[in-house]
This record gives C-alpha cells, sequence and structure tokens, in this order.
C-alpha cells in the first residue's frame, strides 16, 4: 500500500476512534441533535459510538480494512438523515451556524468517498 493512503488510513481510523469515543464523554451533546423523528436517542447514541470505535479500529487490521471500510460508508449514509435534519432545521440548533450545517453534508460525502477507498483489494506490490 503506498505511504499515502497508509497514513490517510490511520487518519480516518484515529478521527472514527475519537468521534465513538466522544459519544461516550459527551453523550448529552450527540442525543441533543437527534432528530425528533428517530426512537431511542441515547441508545443510538452509544450504538453509533461503539461502531465508530470499532470499525476504526477494524480498518487498521489487514484482513478487515475492506468490510470495515464498508461499514464506516454504511454508517456515514445511516446517520446522514441526520445531518440532513439539523440542516433544515436550522432554527432548533441556533447553538450552531447555518453555513456550517449545511457544510457538514458535503464533507459527509468527502468521508464517503475517504471509507470507500478502503473497499478495494491491495494490489500486489
Amino acid at each position: 500500500m503506498p505511504f499515502l493512503k497508509r497514513i490517510m488510513k490511520w487518519i480516518l481510523a484515529l478521527l472514527f476512534v475519537a468521534a465513538g469515543v466522544n459519544h461516550f464523554l459527551n453523550a448529552a451533546f450527540y442525543v441533543a441533535i437527534m432528530p425528533p423523528y428517530l426512537p431511542w436517542h441515547i441508545e443510538l447514541v452509544y450504538i453509533s459510538g461503539v461502531c465508530e470505535v470499532l470499525l476504526g479500529i477494524a480498518l487498521l487490521v489487514p484482513r478487515l480494512t475492506r468490510m470495515a471500510a464498508w461499514g464506516l460508508v454504511a454508517l456515514l449514509i445511516a446517520v446522514f438523515p441526520a445531518n440532513l435534519h439539523m440542516a433544515i432545521h436550522t432554527e432548533r440548533y441556533p447553538q450552531y451556524s447555518p453555513v456550517a450545517l449545511w457544510l457538514r453534508l458535503p464533507l459527509q460525502a468527502v468521508l464517503i468517498v475517504w471509507a470507500h477507498w478502503f473497499t478495494r483489494s491491495p494490489k500486489p506490490d
């Protein structure tokens, strides 16, 4: 695996592990941004936190990398509606800039493409 791709894999893994841990350290923050149409807010916050930590770690295990990358793609797609909800209903989240809430949406696409990069079989050296 080329050096840049290896570094990018570590960065992505660390981002997700840190984000997942943050779901437990700051659960109230995540509960507050949950769309009202979703049930079990605290449970979903903890489940998504566990998924982020486990998938971030699994991304670094060579035989689990592809599965973990697909898991991250699925997770990012699964949370996209909540991010879209925040952008559409900025009045419910006055502590955040509406521009920032809208900019999160293309950032989500970047993260999906980044995770998808690791779903391909590695080319032999």
